[in-house]
């Protein structure tokens, strides 16, 4: 059976959640992500013990860092789930990318594409600013 999540949807694997260091999501957004999800085990049963409460705590920092700076702690999220949950999986995908629609463009792409700043998969969209 195969997986229906939406085709805006990327996903990055990594060993376990508890790798995704907080300037690995900063830095996603300031890439050109309207919003950023991570999906990691149940809790308590983390194949590295403890990797998706450090995890967890992680994302609850870069929601207070993104409430401060005006973007909405709504744009990243952690969802807890166990690697069987496939159709799970893309539900929360589904889920979170209505969200952002709801929430709009991330301000960070717009500001960058207005100042012609590139970003790593993107073009300079203001080339007078670039120049």
């Amino acid at each position: 059976m195969r997986l229906s999540y939406p085709t805006n949807v990327k996903i990055v694997k990594v060993p376990c959640t508890g790798r995704v260091d907080i300037l690995l999501i900063l830095k996603a957004f300031e890439s050109g992500a309207d919003g950023v999800y991570l999906a990691g085990c149940l809790e308590g049963e983390c194949h590295f013990l403890r990797g998706n409460l450090r995890a967890k705590k992680r994302v609850q920092y870069v929601k207070t860092l993104l409430d401060e700076v005006g973007l909405g702690s709504g744009r990243v999220e952690m969802v807890n789930m166990s690697s069987a949950q496939g159709q799970r999986f893309a539900e929360v995908a589904r889920e979170m990318t209505e969200k952002i629609r709801g929430l709009g463009p991330s301000p960070v792409r717009i500001r960058n594409s207005e100042c012609g700043v590139r970003t790593k998969n993107s073009e300079i969209r203001n080339p007078k600013s670039a120049i």
